[in-house]
């Protein structure tokens, strides 16, 4: 009888554990941070296909953004699948949105959205990074998204190597939501 009952209290022990274990995960999430320039980006989630000429959406994915980390940051896989995949995470410091580019080249380029730029575009400069030298490093300096309308958006980069503009790099990409 003994035997029986410490066996349920280990029992119920276990169970109760569990149940506050679960528990712990449970709880409410904070709000995500609010920042004109991340509300702007979360209105791109979506897979992004290259434009042909004439502007009508192609097969080629060239980008998927989404949302993560409870709304509070924006993942974007360019060239998703290929050799040449690289991630940008968008993300809000203090009341700057920030971008950090995980670059094929081995290097992670930081920049900041620029507060002045225009309705439909996030301009992002430059702002120091890892794995880099920006005075002879090649790497991703600044980039332009243009949001031409909600199916469409127009991707500019300028890269940077031996401290100036690199001439092959970062070409401009025009995208189309797929739909």
């Amino acid at each position: 009888m003994a035997r029986t009952c410490l066996v349920v209290g280990l029992i119920l022990a276990t169970l109760s554990l569990t149940a506050q274990g679960e528990e712990k995960h449970q709880h409410a999430l904070p709000p995500a941070p609010t920042n004109a320039g991340l509300e702007k980006m979360k209105t791109l989630v979506c897979t992004w296909v290259a434009a042909d000429k004439d502007g009508k959406a192609t097969d080629s994915v060239v980008s998927v953004i989404k949302l993560t980390a409870g709304g509070s940051a924006v993942h974007e896989t360019i060239f998703p699948g290929q050799p040449h995949e690289m991630v940008s995470l968008y993300t809000v410091d203090g009341s700057d949105l920030m971008m950090t580019h995980y670059c094929v080249l081995g290097n992670q380029p930081r920049m900041k959205a620029a507060t002045d730029s225009p309705a439909n575009q996030i301009r992002f400069e430059f702002a120091g990074g890892a794995n880099l030298d920006p005075k002879k490093d090649k790497h991703m300096h600044a980039a332009t998204l243009t949001i031409v309308d909600a199916d469409h958006m127009e991707i500019e980069g300028t890269g940077w190597e031996n401290g100036a503009p690199a001439k092959e790099m970062c070409a401009g990409m025009k995208l189309v939501r797929k739909k």
